[in-house]
């Protein structure tokens, strides 16, 4: 049978590395996973409290809003006053999403059709490919490689491009390249956006995993933004709640209400009891990210400074929860897959292929900080006596 919108998706590389892993495992391996970046640190304990006393409620158990109650979108209002100095309408300018994947997904869906055009930069989170694809799309890339000129390259991407792309899909801090920027940076874009009549998408997944001072800026903060721009944030990374689905989209009213509108027809919005959870949590536990955050930067200084002692440097990350490495000089006759493959087998170390993340991405593999430091310091031992050609 041939599958509508799935048929023709490239394999899921990562799912070698799955692959390995498991038949490690079961070999009796003693396998340090760097490579999902699935948050092992525990969510906050308010959240876990309120979610208990909430489900015991039955009055919970009935269909919620797809827009989400009205107390979650003013603590999400409340949080970007508080964080970023942006005012929001949390009648019409907030909506809870199902997770920032479900909101994303079915952005692209209202926004783009089989014709439209959208700049994504390379390498990239799979969705940030995938969901304009499945909304029938083409994808432009914008190359995320070091030293170039983002801004330039951007504009370039759009005046050759045709379709003239109407949605830029950006995410910074970067994953998987860990690119960081500033705000003056994203008032450019914001003034590209307003010049050409194109909306900017932003994709805020590690708006508070950043280190040494850096404080990464929200597009909603540059002059104009709420009439061309709209963003995700998530409590996946910064309150360590990947499970329980909780992210919301931000920014200017039209395109709020359309994905409201669309979302009225796919579901019943979050669980309530989630919800009343994560309400308590921004609203009580407003410092959470703050701990999150020291526990990456920890990992990250680990990881990086061991890498460095065995012959393999690499730059420190200013933002998100993972590590961007170049495969060693002595090891780029294999492509990523074979690489992270190798590492797998000889050093019990996982890592994700660069190549899984589309154009760009071949040639480095990606750490994520999931374990802690003494497991990193294994695992850096690990790769130190498998890495024999390092030097």
């Amino acid at each position: 049978m041939d599958f509508r919108r799935i048929t023709n998706l490239p394999p899921y590389v990562f799912s070698v590395i799955d692959r390995l892993k498991v038949e490690g495992r079961r070999q009796g391996e003693d396998i340090i996973d760097l490579g999902f970046g699935n948050p092992d640190i525990p969510s906050p304990d308010i959240a876990v409290e309120k979610l208990a006393e909430a489900v015991r409620n039955p009055r919970n158990h009935r269909y919620s809003l797809s827009r989400g109650i009205p107390k979650l979108r003013s603590a999400v209002s409340d949080l970007y006053l508080r964080r970023f100095g942006v005012e929001l309408d949390p009648e019409t300018q907030v909506i809870n999403t199902i997770g920032a994947k479900e909101g994303l997904s079915h952005l692209m869906w209202v926004l783009l059709q089989p014709g439209d055009a959208v700049l994504v930069p390379a390498p990239s989170y799979p969705i940030h490919l995938f969901a304009p694809l499945f909304a029938g799309a083409e994808i432009r890339n914008i190359p995320l490689a070091v030293g170039d000129d983002l801004d330039e390259v951007l504009r370039q991407r759009w005046e050759y491009s045709w379709p003239k792309p109407r949605v830029i899909l950006l995410s910074f801090p970067h994953n998987p390249t860990t690119t960081c920027v500033d705000l003056d940076f994203m008032q450019r874009v914001v003034d590209f956006a307003r010049e050409h009549d194109v909306l900017v998408v932003h994709d805020f997944a590690y708006a508070d995993i950043a280190f040494d001072g850096y404080r990464p800026p929200s597009i909603l903060q540059a002059t104009g933004a709420l009439d061309v721009a709209v963003e995700f944030y998530s409590l996946t990374k910064s309150f360590s709640m990947a499970g329980w689905r909780v992210a919301f989209m931000a920014g200017n009213a039209e395109v709020v209400a359309a994905l409201a509108k669309l979302k009225s027809y796919l579901d019943y919005g979050t669980f309530q009891p989630i919800q009343i959870a994560a309400t308590v949590t921004l609203n009580e536990a407003a410092d959470y990210p703050k701990l999150v955050n020291e526990t990456y930067q920890s990992r990250r200084d680990s990881l990086c400074d061991g890498l460095a002692r065995i012959g393999w440097p690499v730059d420190p990350p200013k933002g998100t929860m993972f590590v961007w490495a170049p495969i060693p000089e002595a090891y780029r006759h294999m492509d990523s897959v074979a690489f992270a493959s190798f590492l797998v087998t000889e050093a019990n170390v996982a890592t994700s292929p660069g190549g899984g993340f589309g154009p760009g991405g071949e040639g480095y593999v990606r750490f994520a900080l999931i374990e802690n430091e003494q497991r990193i310091g294994q695992a850096v031992r690990n790769l130190r006596k498998a890495l024999v050609d390092l030097g």
